[in-house]
């Protein structure tokens, strides 16, 4: 499975693949939105775990872009902010699911439940 993960802190990064990692994982690591828009049609990801809140282009509007340009991506917001207005708009943007960082170990049930 191949999961491109979107923060602009290096070490939540590691976190989240420490947290996520099997043997059949590959990651691809972007330090912003506009990074993973660049580089998902190379890398074609199963998964983007996107953050929402990064330097240059934030993970909302990331999400938007990703959605419009490839509509079947698989997305998982990852954030700390717990916040019902985010989650709203990131349903409605087309994430699937929106996980807070204190949370991460929800993130493997959430990839097998979707792709059952």
């Amino acid at each position: 499975m191949k999961i491109m993960i979107v923060d602009d802190n290096p070490g939540m990064r590691d976190v989240v693949k420490s947290m996520i990692a099997t043997s059949e994982t590959e990651f691809i690591e972007c330090e912003d939105g506009g990074d993973a828009v660049l580089r998902y049609n190379q890398f074609q990801p199963d998964w983007v775990l996107m953050d929402l809140s990064m330097r240059g282009v934030d993970g909302l509007s990331a999400v938007t872009q990703l959605k419009a340009m490839f509509s079947d991506c698989r997305i998982i917001v990852v954030t700390d902010y717990d916040e019902r207005v985010l989650r709203d708009k990131a349903k409605e943007l087309g994430a699937d699911a929106y996980v807070l960082k204190e949370n991460l170990h929800e993130i493997p049930f959430i990839i097998n439940s979707i792709l059952k």
